[in-house]
């Protein structure tokens, strides 16, 4: 049987795979949060990959507070480049796959085509670039690994766009949203499926893939979309921005192209638009 550890797992995604294993009775995870088990500590990690055999690996700790990591970028390298060194080195020592979560973020939003796995990163604030540098990392150390990058990710847990602008809105406070950024909101659910399934098809197509929702909207378009699927358009007080200033950088357009991972890991996806009305139904969020 197949021994799968989850690490960050009460993170957004962590919880969202917790809730598709459901699915997938053959699959024995092991699920820990950085309480349980810190990733940057090596030592601990050791231990912890000795007591346990594991087949496979699924890396959704990471620092992703994009506007922090600019003040604090100590951190986010020791979070999403230097503890991933480690996790990809015992990981290669013993023969685990590697399934790590990155981002759109690398690239720097010049192209106005969605991104290819081949095309040129050129990371343009400390987040992406700390992902970028783990990436890098495991491209070098291991052999049996799936990097894939997703983007605009949000679902019913944790701190997250959909989430700030259903409680704005539910506050009646006024939103201001920018109009002045193109990318793709992915629902989290729909990666942790996608994660799972890659384990559980035995793929050894190993490599670097973009998996997010389909098509693209702005930030005012996935906003306004929010609203509108919760029935709250109408009462919001919402109005659109061309220049949001941040401090830190943001790709201008950041559309993944998820051909590969359609045609080599038999991956569907699905548009976000459809995804996000499906999951404000299904979840009280």
């Amino acid at each position: 049987m197949k021994k799968i550890l989850v690490t960050g797992a009460n993170g957004q995604l962590g919880k969202c795979i917790q809730d598709a294993v459901a699915e997938y009775p053959d699959l024995k995870f092991v699920f820990v949060s950085k309480d349980e088990l810190d990733i940057e500590n090596t030592e601990a990690l050791l231990r912890f990959f000795n007591k346990n055999n594991f087949t496979h690996c699924i890396n959704t700790a990471a620092y992703t507070n994009v506007e922090k990591a600019e003040s604090d970028a100590e951190k986010a390298y020791a979070i999403n480049a230097e503890a991933v060194k480690n996790l990809a080195t015992i990981c290669t020592e013993r023969n685990v796959v590697l399934l790590h979560v990155s981002t759109d973020y690398v690239f720097d939003g010049k192209k106005n085509t969605a991104y290819l796995e081949s095309d040129a990163t050129n990371p343009i604030n400390v987040y992406g670039a700390s992902k970028l540098k783990g990436e890098k990392y495991i491209e070098e150390i291991c052999d049996r690994y799936f990097i894939l990058r997703t983007s605009w990710l949000y679902s019913q847990y944790g701190h997250n766009f959909l989430k700030t602008i259903l409680n704005h809105a539910e506050a009646g406070k006024p939103l201001t949203i920018t109009t002045e950024q193109t990318g793709t909101p992915t629902n989290a659910n729909n990666l942790a499926e996608a994660l799972l399934q890659i384990i559980a098809q035995d793929s050894t197509k190993y490599g670097v893939y973009h998996y997010s929702n389909s098509g693209k909207t702005t930030w005012y378009g996935f906003a306004e979309a929010i609203l509108l699927g919760s029935k709250k358009l109408k009462d919001a007080n919402l109005a659109k921005i061309n220049h949001y200033r941040t401090f830190a950088a943001r790709p201008a357009f950041s559309v993944l192209d998820n051909t590969k991972a359609h045609n080599n890991l038999k991956l569907n996806y699905i548009d976000w638009r459809e995804s996000l009305q499906s999951l404000i139904k299904q979840v009280s969020i």
